[in-house]
């Protein structure tokens, strides 16, 4: 197939309007999709301006600055058990060597640094962490973050323990 001067003016016509590859090949006839994407390419006919996701633009940013807050407050009540309870016992910081069964291992620094230690509280019955760790390790399924409140909390790691 050949571009004709007539094809090439009518495909910089519908182009201009905004009609899609497929569009324009079908209207033309005779030619594909990637033939128009191809010759529009070569005759630097601007990218598509107007598209589905430029028409709700202003949309999806008002969207996603009330996502921001949300995820803001989402945080700040996420680990309001922790700033409620402060009745944590010290860290027992030992190194991987020390540690036992009843050691809480949630790690505390990066690995190839010399601070490097874990925690080393007394962990609960059946678990790997202390009370404090285990409330950022384990987040009950299906919950939003906004909702997490201390005794929703406390009633997880309840129903952990018991089995």
């Amino acid at each position: 197939m050949s571009w004709t001067e007539e094809k090439v003016n009518k495909l910089k016509e519908l182009w201009g309007k905004g009609n899609t590859a497929s569009q324009i090949a079908e209207i033309i006839g005779g030619i594909s999709r990637n033939a128009v994407i191809g010759k529009a390419h070569r005759l630097n006919l601007s990218a598509k301006i107007k598209t589905r996701a430029t028409t709700t633009n202003n949309n999806f940013k008002s969207d996603q600055d009330e996502f921001k807050i949300k995820s803001r407050k989402g945080k700040r009540n996420k680990f309001k058990s922790l700033i409620i309870e402060k009745d944590f016992e010290p860290e027992n910081p030992k190194q991987l060597e020390e540690l036992d069964d009843n050691s809480c291992k949630w790690p505390i620094g990066h690995p190839n640094e010399k601070s490097f230690y874990f925690c080393g509280r007394s962990s609960l019955k059946d678990f790997s962490y202390c009370k404090l760790h285990l409330l950022y390790a384990y987040q009950p399924k299906g919950k939003k973050e906004e909702s997490t409140e201390k005794e929703e909390v406390q009633n997880y790691i309840n129903k952990k323990q018991a089995g």
